[in-house]
């Protein structure tokens, strides 16, 4: 699970649907900018991650991203870094880090996550 040089790593939880539409529409928006960015399945590979230095129950729980100096961000400071790559995304980007808005959003973030992996039996 390396990052190729120069690319960005999102570790996603692929068995979640709307996991997987934020992946598309995130390619869709990106177009040629998506070539940089390298998905992977965090599914069934807790040890891959801990290779990674990813707790594999935080993977679960909140988005990781891989940026091309290899550190690790998570949460929201994942979607920042992931949204600044296209062009589109980066007033988002900015507006999720302001300091009234991002504890509000990482709250709501985690209710719906944590929502999500229990009526799912996944958490």
């Amino acid at each position: 699970m390396s990052t190729e040089r120069g690319k960005v790593t999102v570790y996603y939880d692929g068995a979640c649907p709307s996991c997987v539409k934020d992946r598309r529409s995130y390619e869709r928006l990106a177009g040629r900018n998506g070539d940089d960015v390298v998905w992977v399945d965090i599914t069934g590979k807790d040890n891959e991650l801990r290779q990674c230095g990813i707790d594999p129950h935080k993977a679960l729980t909140e988005l990781h991203v891989k940026d091309e100096n290899q550190k690790v961000f998570s949460e929201l400071d994942a979607y920042i870094v992931l949204m600044s790559k296209v062009s589109v995304l980066k007033p988002l980007a900015w507006f999720i880090g302001l300091p009234f808005i991002r504890p509000l959003l990482s709250r709501f973030y985690h209710w719906q996550v944590n929502r999500r992996l229990r009526r799912d039996k996944r958490l």
